[in-house]
């Protein structure tokens, strides 16, 4: 990697023409030099002159700092008891609570490795991840318990045990408020030396294509992206209240909610699961100023703005993050028309890049309509023509690549997915179609990828295919994101039936619905006569797609 102070790179820009490479024009942070650190540690040490660290929004319930870390020194006794040692997998299932960063902070002090799933998952879909990261113990609640019978992995209950059938079928070792009741004085706790390159999470994405892939992160990438939050702050906005609706098992509640504003010394307000009643009442009660949101809610937002105005008091929200697809400049403007005084800032990132990528972070900043910021510190990126490989320049589209501290180590026993995700100079390729402009503004066009995001949730296709194609009626399948302005994109199904069946499309809904999470269903199917693909037998998506918009 060249030193950029040897490079003639454009200042309004931030374009390198002599490599074609574009340069953040954040201005860069050092990481630690140190590196015998793990993540626990660098963000309990970072300055901040924060008191209250989280909030449970249902409850009440406050944590401060001091006990935040409190209680991290307690669970990770617990678990250094349990026999948790580096490089072991510790898996959470469960929806938001106080509870999840201090676990998370706890499994990565020891060394060990995080990784998540979303509680709405099946018993099948649990296995199939739990076979390929193999964890030694899971920490999840009483309701997703039954989910898990049969499993012999020891389990930390998150909320109070209450005994049923279920329960009996697992083995439950300890519930978490056991944990925290531990006392760590004069305790002689097991610790490996842990290193900044060393895992620190696992948390699973569909990448560019295909199935669901465990992303393998270190300490250092959660370092560049935790002290980016700190770098990024203003401090003349004041103390700063954030509300986390959006899920800490996907990469965006977890980097930036569950460790991400820690080092900001933010006070963060926790909601189980995403209601927007209980969200827009937590703004009001708790003061909230920043509010992280998919399109789909701003659009519910924009459309019942009237209502939402006479019944709650937003007066002290400053702004709305919107990640997870690009918003449109109407909907901007008609959100602006409803809530003048809230700035609207939207971002990009990826699990495989950390959850890093690009932000708008001022007012100036949120007037550039339709882009989603300028490159995170520390960050480079190429824009590259997808067919011919070429890097390209200022204002021209292409597949997005990105280089820096915060990219993943690789996929999870897929070397081949690493390979073709990861290059030998360590760019990773997004499979984002986006251009970057004369002022280094990023603008995300359309998706390479073949995933479905169904209200901010990624749904990969050939998982879904998969599925049908194991119904013994179905000859053929292809799955495509059909256009939808309350959810943004929902899974359709093209099907070809076996001959002399006669299957129904509400067989086939029901069919996958039984064996998948609630927002990877299908919602909508057409039986065809053959399947569009092209001489290597991929799947032509985009004919597909056309001719599902044709019908509209």
């Amino acid at each position: 990697m060249a030193e950029i102070s040897s490079l003639r790179i454009d200042p309004r820009s931030g374009f390198c023409s002599s490599n074609s490479t574009f340069y953040s024009k954040r201005v860069p942070f050092p990481l630690p030099s140190n590196h015998a650190l793990d993540i626990t540690t660098f963000i309990s040490s970072y300055p901040h002159h924060g008191k209250t660290a989280f909030i449970d929004a249902a409850t009440g319930r406050h944590l401060s700092f001091s006990q935040l870390w409190q209680s991290v020194d307690s669970v990770s006794t617990c678990l250094s008891e349990l026999g948790i040692r580096k490089g072991n997998v510790v898996i959470i299932i469960a929806p938001n609570s106080i509870f999840l960063p201090i676990v998370c902070l706890s499994v990565m002090s020891l060394g060990a490795i995080v990784t998540t799933s979303n509680p709405l998952n099946t018993s099948r879909e649990f296995a199939v991840q739990m076979a390929d990261s193999k964890p030694v113990l899971v920490f999840t609640t009483t309701q997703v318990v039954p989910k898990l019978a049969g499993s012999p992995l020891p389990i930390v209950l998150l909320d109070e045990q209450v005994a049923t059938e279920e329960t009996g079928q697992v083995k439950i070792v300890i519930t978490i408020s056991e944990m925290l009741k531990k006392e760590t004085k004069d305790k002689i706790r097991v610790k490996d030396r842990v290193y900044q390159d060393d895992a620190a999470t696992l948390l699973y994405s569909s990448g560019t294509t295909g199935a669901s892939k465990g992303v393998i992160s270190s300490h250092r990438n959660l370092m560049a992206l935790t002290q980016s939050f700190s770098h990024l702050s203003n401090p003349e906005k004041g103390e700063q209240t954030h509300i986390c609706a959006v899920p800490m098992f996907h990469i965006y509640g977890f980097g930036a909610f569950a460790i991400g504003k820690l080092t900001q010394g933010s006070k963060v307000v926790i909601l189980s699961k995403f209601d927007m009643k209980e969200m827009l009442s937590a703004v009001e009660k708790y003061r909230v100023t920043c509010l992280p949101l998919v399109p789909p809610i701003l659009l519910v937002m924009v459309k019942e703005a009237d209502e939402i105005r006479k019944k709650y008091d937003l007066s002290s929200l400053q702004s709305i993050v919107c990640g997870g697809a690009p918003l449109s400049k109407d909907l901007i403007n008609r959100f602006r028309e409803k809530f003048p005084s809230i700035d609207i800032r939207q971002g990009y990132a990826m699990t495989e890049s950390t959850g890093f990528g690009a932000s708008v972070q001022t007012p100036e900043e949120c007037l550039k309509y339709g882009s989603v910021g300028l490159l995170s510190p520390n960050l480079e990126a190429k824009i590259v023509d997808p067919t011919t490989g070429m890097a390209l320049e200022v204002n021209q589209k292409g597949e997005l690549w990105l280089r820096g501290p915060s990219i993943m180590k690789g996929y999870l026993n897929n070397a081949e997915a690493t390979a073709a995700t990861l290059d030998s100079q360590g760019w990773l390729k997004t499979g984002d179609l986006c251009y970057i402009d004369d002022d280094g503004y990023v603008y995300v066009v359309d998706r390479l990828k073949e995933l479905i995001k169904y209200k901010g949730y990624q749904v990969p296709p050939a998982e879904l295919e998969a599925l049908l194609l194991s119904h013994p009626q179905i000859s053929d399948a292809a799955v495509i994101p059909f256009p939808d302005e309350e959810v943004g994109q929902y899974p359709m199904a093209y099907v070809v039936r076996k001959s002399g069946s006669n299957i129904s499309d509400t067989a086939l809904m029901d069919f996958v619905a039984k064996q998948v999470a609630p927002y990877k269903r299908i919602r909508k199917v057409a039986f065809v006569t053959s399947i569009p693909k092209n001489p290597s037998g991929k799947i032509l998506r985009r004919e597909l797609i056309k001719l599902a918009i044709s019908k509209i």
